[in-house]
């Protein structure tokens, strides 16, 4: 497959367009931390981080980090006008309590019931990592996924079911890679954007599970950024 891809800012972006004005989210640790730096200035969007921060704002500047400031994934963050700290104990109450209205994580796994795997895999080098992904997974209003569509060797992350130890079952709402946007829907996996140039054949041999697509497939184009 030669055809251009997604790069991270693009699919972060992506991600950004669906994000509704007015909510309240919290970005996993990793990828999804880019969508806080490409929403767009025309939405208000509340970024909550499970350390205890609500009203966190996009990445500092290089040599204007304040260290005191850091996200859950010990990235120097900055703080919005009316932001606020809190205890890690109301942090957890309110993504366990429905206050979230979206989540976006990584996964190793998604199947196609919408099952999430993103903690623990079989490769005895990475230790399992499950931090508060299980409260947001079953808390948040809706679960979206920021992840590439394969392993480093080419084994397809969208499977017919997840073979890693669970996060959280039948939670997943819509994928995105850097070579499609797929929804987890009643019957499985349904495609709604495909990158520029790349077939309907080549993405599902990409892909460990069936696809469906939409009646209208959008297309992505890569910016370059």
């Amino acid at each position: 497959m030669t055809v251009a891809r997604l790069s991270h800012t693009d699919m972060a972006a992506r991600v950004a367009r669906d994000i509704p004005d007015g909510s309240y989210v919290n970005l996993g640790i990793g990828m999804p931390t880019l969508v806080g730096d490409v929403v767009s200035a025309g939405k208000e969007i509340v970024f909550h981080s499970e350390n205890g921060i609500l009203g966190m704002g996009p990445a500092p500047a290089p040599g204007e980090e304040d260290w005191e400031l850091i996200n859950a994934g010990k990235q120097a963050v900055t703080l919005l006008s009316g932001g606020s700290f809190f205890h890690h104990t109301d942090s957890f109450m309110m993504m366990r309590g429905g206050h979230i209205d979206v989540t976006v994580l990584g996964a190793f796994q998604v199947s196609a019931q919408g099952d999430l795997a993103n903690w623990a895999t079989d490769d005895a080098h990475l230790p399992p990592a499950v931090g508060g992904a299980m409260d947001l997974a079953v808390g948040a209003k809706r679960v979206l996924v920021l992840m590439m569509h394969n392993t480093p060797d080419g084994r397809p992350k969208l499977l017919p079911e997840c073979t890693y130890p669970l996060t959280a079952a039948q939670v997943v709402d819509r994928v995105y890679t850097e070579l499609a946007v797929i929804d987890v829907g009643p019957a499985g996996f349904v495609v709604r954007d495909m990158v520029a140039g790349l077939s309907r054949e080549e993405l599902q041999q990409r892909t460990g599970a069936p696809l469906e697509f939409a009646d209208e497939v959008a297309v992505l184009v890569p910016s370059g950024r």
